[in-house]
């Protein structure tokens, strides 16, 4: 088969069959083919792997077709057709193997490390030579990959020039009379000095099988005689005499084992050399009188030293190997753990349910999330005590030995994971118990499973569905300083826009009253045995303000009013001064909050303890108009500090809702540090006129206005003629001489 064209084959197709017996037969040789080619810096061991590999990967996927019309026979088709296919395959992708990575160029398999052959713990490397081998890797080394691809073809191969380049071709060289052109610079400086350099076939005097120069019976026209030209004794020259190791099919020769159509060994060119050597003594030769000269670097691409299937082996680095052991078990057996995590069902709870992973050891710590460890009051503790709120409830509810239940509302509470839905009044702290907590309440509400737990400072609620486990809530609200009333009920459930609580053992009725309905009878609201309500429509969950539901308690010392801002602890009504005020049950009170209550949206979620609505001040309309009424609502804080303050106008109409003069943040008007007020309001009369209204609470001596409307007045009201759109600054001056501005 002739190299020039390798697929298709010039001279037939080429079946998968016959590549592969090719392979097989000659395996050696090709491995030690792409180990020569192969770039030295790869190092030995993964030489001879690459080698091996690039050999198995070969063989053709479909039958390679002939040309259409084959071109003439040359003398080198000889050379067996699967064989001339899989040695070009090796080549070419050896000469890939040599190439470096680049960043934006496309990386061919051949680049990277091969799969198969694979070896753990060993490194495999061919039989070590001796100095002449030493010497002809570094020069090879020094070559580039056609280079020594070029090189090994005509020293390994036997191959003619035209041959070498016709192959180099084939398997994608660019430039191959460059690289032949190297392999001749290699083979010049295998010449020594005062030994013959190679000859071609044809040159005088350097024809093998003669001593006169003529050639010889084994020497093939415009071939290079690249192996056995190294001297022997008796031998001149680097020449052959003719002798019983000369003649065609013997060890030098090129038909012979070591022509194309085999290997050739340089050990049996060597003793037919020598063997030689005593019949050319017999012919003038100085036998005995030159020493053994060392073989041509072709020759020596035959030793053990580039043979990749004779292999020693020798350990990898231990100590390292040790410490890559140790961090693969590691990685092992956090990839494991992690898998198990990942991988536990997710419709059911575990441990500690949906709370995030223990983040700490602490003995008390954990001792507080015990669920045995948690504190239970006895049911006739709260009569007799000494004083009545959160921490002498008992533990109420169907679901308080439950330690499943409580051991996963601890652990959310101590930590609580993303996938829970949690909230907290302003203020108070979300951290974890400082010790076991009180048990409140542990049931079934409204398809909830709910625990109530209490530590001295905080309310926390944990609900958990029924069925499934996501949709979890965690609620904190803080209740330190909590008295008989501010204890009186906690929120249990909120569902559908519904609320329910759970009403204090002293609690002996509770009755839903509408705050914008101040003449209608409460109605009577049912509670189960556990001391949880039936459902109340929420005002904090409505979208309007057609009504206002409270939660009306009665104990023994009379009746509460409550009502819902959202949080989990229900802020109680007031009504009067800020030095005394009342539970705002009375008819005036009554009247005053149905005009006010909608208000109660500016404190939604605000940490809310108490809601106090005073009527600081009375004044009359101009015109005959009436009577209106000024009214400041302050509402108190857990925290004790944000407290929020609104000057609210009341016109004579009782159906008129009040209208917002003033409002703060922080302040400490109609409080009991400061029991005074100071607001104003542009008012229109019912003829049209425009007036400023102002009005204090009864410190103020005198009231003045500046800036668009200027006045004054003795006493704590003030009336001005003004303007639509006019804007004034008020300030007052109390009894003391003080002067107060009004509330902003």
């Amino acid at each position: 088969m002739s190299t020039q064209d390798l697929v298709p084959s010039p001279v037939g197709p080429v079946d998968v069959e016959q590549a592969e017996a090719a392979l097989v037969e000659r395996y050696p040789r090709l491995v030690r083919i792409a180990y020569l080619v192969l770039p030295p810096a790869l190092g030995r061991n993964r030489r001879v792997l690459t080698a091996h590999a690039l050999v198995q990967r070969s063989l053709p996927r479909r039958r390679v077709p002939g040309p259409g019309i084959p071109g003439p026979r040359r003398t080198e088709d000889a050379v067996d057709p699967g064989y001339a296919y899989v040695r070009g395959e090796v080549l070419r992708q050896a000469l890939i193997a040599g190439l470096p990575l680049r960043r934006l160029a496309l990386p061919r398999r051949a680049q990277f490390p091969p799969l198969l052959p694979h070896v753990w713990g060993l490194r495999l490397f061919p039989r070590v030579g001796g100095a002449d081998e030493l010497a002809l890797d570094q020069r090879l080394s020094r070559l580039s990959g056609p280079g020594r691809a070029a090189y090994v073809l005509r020293g390994l191969e036997r191959q003619g020039d035209p041959e070498v380049l016709r192959v180099l071709a084939a398997a994608g060289v660019e430039d191959p009379a460059e690289a032949l052109a190297e392999a001749d610079a290699l083979d010049a400086t295998d010449d020594p000095a005062g030994q013959a350099g190679p000859r071609r076939a044809g040159e005088p005097d350097g024809a093998p099988g003669a001593p006169d120069g003529t050639p010889g019976p084994g020497t093939r026209a415009g071939r290079s005689d690249r192996v056995g030209e190294q001297g022997g004794p008796g031998r001149t020259g680097g020449r052959r005499g003719g002798g019983p190791g000369v003649g065609p099919g013997g060890p030098g020769s090129a038909t012979g084992p070591g022509g194309p159509g085999g290997p050739a060994r340089t050990r049996e060119a060597v003793e037919g050399s020598a063997g030689g050597s005593a019949a050319g003594s017999a012919k003038g030769s100085t036998a005995g009188s030159a020493p053994p000269r060392r073989l041509s670097g072709a020759a020596l691409l035959e030793s053990d030293e580039f043979d990749p299937c004779a292999l020693q082996a020798r350990p990898t680095d231990l100590m390292r190997r040790r410490q890559h052991a140790r961090a693969a078990f590691v990685a092992v057996v956090a990839l494991v753990a992690c898998g198990t995590l990942l991988g536990l069902p997710g419709d059911g709870w575990g441990r500690n349910g949906a709370a995030a992973p223990s983040y700490a050891r602490n003995p008390a710590a954990e001792a507080a999330l015990e669920p045995g460890a948690v504190k239970r009051v006895d049911p006739a503790v709260w009569p007799g005590a000494t004083r009545q709120d959160f921490s002498v409830w008992p533990a109420r509810g169907g679901l308080t030995g439950d330690s499943a239940l409580l051991r996963r509302a601890l652990a959310v509470w101590a930590r609580p994971g993303g996938s829970v839905r949690s909230s907290a009044t302003p203020g108070t702290p979300v951290g974890p118990p400082m010790g076991p907590p009180q048990l409140l309440f542990a049931g079934r509400v409204d398809a909830m499973r709910v625990v109530l737990f209490h530590d001295g400072l905080r309310a926390v609620r944990y609900a958990e569905p029924v069925e499934g486990t996501a949709g979890a809530a965690l609620d904190f609200a803080r209740t330190d300083a909590a008295d008989t009333v501010g204890a009186a009920a906690l929120v249990v459930s909120r569902a559908a826009g519904n609320v329910r609580y759970l009403t204090a053992p002293w609690v002996r009725e509770t009755a839903v009253r509408d705050l914008l309905a101040p003449a209608k009878e409460p109605r009577r609201l049912v509670r189960d045995g556990d001391g949880v309500t039936d459902p109340v429509p929420s005002p904090a969950q409505s979208g309007g303000c057609a009504r206002w539901n409270t939660l009306q308690v009665r104990d023994r010392e009379g009746v509460r009013l409550l009502t819902d801002l959202g949080e989990l602890a229900p802020a109680r009504l007031l009504w009067g001064p800020p030095a005394a005020p009342e539970d705002a049950t009375r008819p005036e009170a009554r009247e005053t909050w149905a005009r006010t209550a909608c208000r109660l949206t500016a404190v939604w979620a605000h940490g809310v303890r108490s809601v106090n609505a005073w009527r600081f001040a009375r004044q009359p309309l101009p015109g005959g108009a009436g009577q209106a009424a000024w009214v400041c609502t302050r509402a108190e804080t857990w925290r004790g500090t944000g407290s929020r303050v609104l000057a609210q106008f009341l016109v004579p109409s009782p159906e008129v809702p009040a209208a917002l003069a003033a409002r703060s943040e922080g302040s400490s008007a109609c409080g009991v540090r400061n029991p005074r007020v100071l607001a104003g309001v542009l008012w229109q009369a019912p003829g049209g006129d425009w007036f400023v209204l102002a009005a204090g609470s009864p410190d103020f001596t005198s009231l003045e206005t500046s800036g668009g409307v200027k006045g004054r007045s003795d006493g704590p009201l003030l009336t001005l003629r003004a303007k639509a759109g006019a804007r004034a600054d008020l300030a007052g001056t109390l009894r003391d001489r003080t002067r107060m501005n009004a509330l902003r």
